[in-house]
């Protein structure tokens, strides 16, 4: 039988890092179809959200265009990079270059599940962390550990801000229920996550209380929770 996922980029474990074929620039910055369709409405929601001056941790960064996007519209945020994969920090790194700003820094290697996340937490800078489409693409050990650490590094009414495909209270859109069933079908841990049943009572262990929910194109949402 064919690999289904032989034409996608593939992490250390041979799982596709993400489910789209992806383009790259001689210069090493990647292209994700995805990030093309929703990056200006991303970049909109998020200055909607963060504060007059804002830094930003964003986790599971992939190619880095949602950076590079925000700080070539804004010299009010500062965007720093993260990943484990590293291809996909070398697609950051040639973001980071070729914007050419101290406005955007890393990338600097985090994987949500570990119990520290190096010297993120020792410089203690951020007053948000931003994840887009990781915590469906992951073990759900991942999403854990994603509000585990944004509690070790934000302050109160710091803000955590997930986007992404979810369920809402066991009700799922027809396509994102599509999408669950697939992502089961290539791995049992991944999965579209419901945010009530799943995601909040996480949060809230974490010390996180559900602020804003935003209907995005796609069945998507964007997703704030402040720290408390």
């Amino acid at each position: 039988m064919a690999d289904e996922n032989a034409t996608y980029q593939k992490t250390a474990s041979g799982q596709p890092l993400a489910l789209e074929q992806r383009d790259a620039e001689a210069d090493g910055r990647r292209f994700s179809p995805s990030i093309g369709r929703n990056k200006d409405i991303v970049r909109d929601t998020l200055l909607k959200l963060l504060p007059s001056k804002a830094s930003v941790l964003e986790i599971a960064s992939g190619t880095g265009e949602h950076g590079a996007h925000m700080i070539a519209s804004t010299n009010h945020v500062d965007w720093t990079y993260s990943d484990i994969d590293p291809d996909s920090m070398n697609s950051q790194a040639a973001w980071a270059s070729y914007a050419d700003s101290n406005q955007l820094r890393g990338p600097v290697l985090i994987d949500t599940t570990d119990p520290h996340w190096g010297d993120v937490e020792r410089c203690a800078t951020f007053n948000a962390v931003f994840c887009a489409n990781m915590i469906h693409i992951a073990p759900f050990e991942a999403a854990i550990g994603l509000f585990k650490g944004a509690s070790r590094i934000l302050k109160s009414d710091d803000q955590l801000i997930l986007y992404g495909p979810f369920a809402r209270n066991g009700d799922i859109a027809p396509s994102n229920q599509r999408f669950r069933e697939d992502l089961q079908r290539r791995d049992p841990n991944w999965g579209v996550r419901d945010l009530e049943i799943d995601i909040v009572p996480v949060a809230q262990r974490n010390g996180f209380i559900l602020d804003q929910v935003i209907e995005m194109p796609a069945n998507n949402l964007t997703v704030r929770f402040l720290n408390s």
